[in-house]
């Protein structure tokens, strides 16, 4: 029985024990864990901030009690009464380790600041938003006609453009009167009509000719990270695309993870709610800075997200999506208050609309999906895959579109993985293995050369190479499998049987070194056995989602993949075939969407008569509930084979040849081989 306590490290996944009184900076440093430091734990720099969770997590086994950290110091009060500190955080360098304990580094906190790969797809919208602007010219008040200068605006509004007694809130009308005098009885009204308003609504009047623009936020609010659009109202224009990890990720990596923790510590949905929306004003600020605009100009908000994510921003507790029927609050879209979500950092009267959920399972990410692939027009049998910590999978043509989600876990976002980290400069992003030398190179995030290119090592000294991103961590797996170095049933071989040092025992299995930066002071960057089953686990579960909707369609094969969200844009398609995360099709057919999500939210935004189609299109989708699917589970222990132990691969057998391997010697891995015969 040891006394050392367990520090577990959001994002990152990666924990490991130590003595009572360690600082959390140094336990960081010591795990490889990406918390920056300037002033050698002084206390002056503030940059190792970080944030602890306390309560039960099941996910992680652990139970984190409010001692956890030795109380706050004598230095963090200085700091905060000078700089400020947000409320909960602490400084790595001064708070020690006292118990278990989960601790969150904010992406502020980080030397590697994330790449956000949901950048805008380019894509021709139909204008006619919600929120438009309009100019009118208001009678002035006259001693013989005693009407009120709303009533005049609103009689403006009527003969000018056709607009009917819309509503106006008493903050507006405090105003209004020095507004309406101020541009000599010209102005500029800033009016809504959403699709549950049955009165268009005044948000905010100008004097004169109001020249600055209209904006609105398009949000993709997902498990791990958020990414949003800013976009000009008047002609959709994308201004800027950003993103931050959901700082939810403290609580559980993965959707139950964080219905659990609302279910074992009272008020953990309230906390996890206040988390995501501080995240959403910061990020609005954020994205509105990097454009040059007033965030005071976002005048709208559309948000899409799967069901836990929904009901958490929403401030209602999820703990009914846990357990069957997976019940819902809500399935409709809703049109809200920005204020209602506590969206301060915006226009005060700005307006929110929520896409609909399709069911407790399936959310309104997979909605926009949807709504930006238009899979029910397609003559084509079509696979959409959105990749993420909760894969949405839509499958159909013109006659039938089904759905569902599968739980694939962070692994392909880089957590959960030895060496794993965010997107970010110095992160391997692309690996080959040459399949006779057995000899690695690869790409790194900042740079455009491989690592056996002359000029690598000057052009990657700043950022150095640093760890594994999610799409790094797939190649890496695929290369293995078809270089010989791991087997159909995914374990990696010892040197005397791939024929390469490169594969070094770790206890009672090997892992695959891809690159030793020890001598540099870097890391050594290895792909574990436990990272190849993180991986395995994720893309069975991918996959058996997709096979469970090919059941239910009746069909064997499919005529197209669609793979949308951030991987759609960064994994090959053959990469994605020989780990056996799709179904086999030509890897012509295989193409990306990028962010489909993000892009059905702008098409949202931007067009309100596409919000009624999806409404309609959402009630003729048939989901199909993984959960209680025996065939799933069927279909997961088959998919966990490389790239799977009974369906065939005839495309993929057309371009990559993978070698007959096995490293199985005995135990629970030969009951596998032989199972799968």
């Amino acid at each position: 029985m040891t006394d050392d306590a367990l520090v577990i490290f959001t994002p990152s996944g990666k924990r490991g024990r130590f003595a009572l009184g360690t600082p959390v900076l140094t336990a960081a440093r010591q795990l490889g864990v990406d918390l920056d430091s300037v002033c050698g734990g002084r206390g002056i720099c503030s940059k190792c901030q970080i944030s602890p969770g306390y309560g039960e997590f099941p996910k992680h086994g652990v139970t984190v009690d409010e001692d956890a950290l030795t109380p706050w110091n004598a230095v963090e009060e200085r700091y905060k009464s000078k700089r400020g500190m947000a409320p909960g955080r602490r400084l790595g360098c001064q708070a020690q380790v006292m118990g278990d304990v989960v601790i969150d580094v904010p992406p502020e906190s980080q030397v590697h600041k994330q790449v956000i790969r949901k950048s805008a797809t380019q894509r021709d919208i139909v204008m006619d938003p919600a929120t438009r602007a309009l100019f009118v010219e208001v009678d002035e008040p006259d001693m013989h006609e005693p009407t009120g200068d709303f009533e005049r605006l609103k009689r403006a509004l009527a003969t000018q453009w056709g607009v009917e007694d819309p509503l106006v809130d008493l903050g507006l009308l405090r105003r209004l009167q020095p507004v309406l005098r101020k541009g000599e009885w010209k102005v500029t009204v800033v009016l809504t009509k959403g699709n549950h308003d049955n009165r268009p609504r005044i948000l905010e009047v100008y004097p004169g000719f109001h020249e600055g623009g209209l904006y609105g936020l398009a949000i993709d609010l997902g498990s791990t990270t958020i990414a949003a659009h800013l976009c000009s109202l008047a002609d959709g224009s994308v201004l800027a695309s950003s993103g931050l990890m959901n700082p939810q990720i403290r609580f559980g990596e993965d959707l139950m993870s964080r219905v659990s923790y609302a279910m074992m510590n009272p008020g953990g949905d309230v906390e996890m709610t206040r988390a995501v929306r501080e995240a959403i004003n910061a990020l609005a600020v954020s994205i509105a800075a990097e454009a040059k605009i007033d965030p005071k100009a976002i005048f709208e908000v559309v948000f899409v997200c799967n069901p836990v994510m929904h009901h958490l921003l929403l401030g209602i507790d999820p703990v009914e999506l846990g357990q069957a029927p997976f019940a819902l609050a809500t399935s409709g879209s809703l049109s809200l208050d920005a204020n209602d979500l506590d969206l301060g950092n915006i226009h005060g009267a700005a307006r929110v609309y929520v896409l609909p959920c399709i069911a407790g399972h399936v959310g309104a990410d997979c909605a926009a999906v949807a709504l930006s692939e238009e899979p029910g027009k397609s003559e084509e049998m079509v696979l959409i895959v959105d990749v993420g910590t909760n894969a949405e999978i839509l499958l159909g043509n013109k006659a039938r579109v089904l759905a569902c989600s599968s739980p694939t876990g962070p692994a392909f976002e880089g957590a959960q993985i030895s060496s794993g980290q965010r997107a970010a400069p110095g992160a391997i992003e692309r690996v080959e293995i040459d399949p006779v030398t057995k000899e690695p190179r690869f790409r790194v995030i900042g740079s455009d050369l491989w690592s056996t290119d002359p000029g690598f090592a000057e052009a990657t000294k700043a950022s150095g190479i640093t760890g594994i991103c999610g799409s790094g961590i797939i190649e890496a797996v695929a290369e293995l499998r078809m270089a010989g170095i791991l087997d159909q049933g995914g374990l990696i071989g010892g040197p005397d049987q791939v024929g390469t040092p490169r594969c070094v025992p770790e206890g009672r299995t090997h892992s695959y070194l891809l690159h030793d930066g020890s001598a540099e002071g870097g890391p050594r960057i290895l792909v574990t056995q436990g990272d190849i089953r993180a991986i395995q686990l994720a893309k069975a579960a991918l996959y058996a989602g997709a096979r469970l909707l090919m059941d239910e369609m009746g069909v064997d094969t499919v005529e197209k993949v669609v793979l949308a969200g951030a991987f759609g844009a960064h994994i090959s398609p053959k990469h994605a075939m020989v780990l056996g995360m799709i179904p086999d099709v030509p890897l012509d057919k295989v193409i990306s969407a990028g962010n489909a999500a993000g892009t059905g939210a702008r098409i949202a935004l931007c067009n309100v008569a596409a919000r009624d189609q999806i409404e309609a299109v959402v009630h003729d989708i048939h989901k199909v509930e993984t959960a209680i699917e025996p065939r799933f589970q069927e279909h997961f222990v088959n998919a966990s084979a490389i790239p799977n132990a009974v369906d065939a691969f005839p495309e993929l057998g057309k371009v990559v040849t993978l070698p007959e391997v096995s490293f199985n010697t005995a135990g629970a891995g030969s009951e596998g081989r032989r199972r799968r015969r």
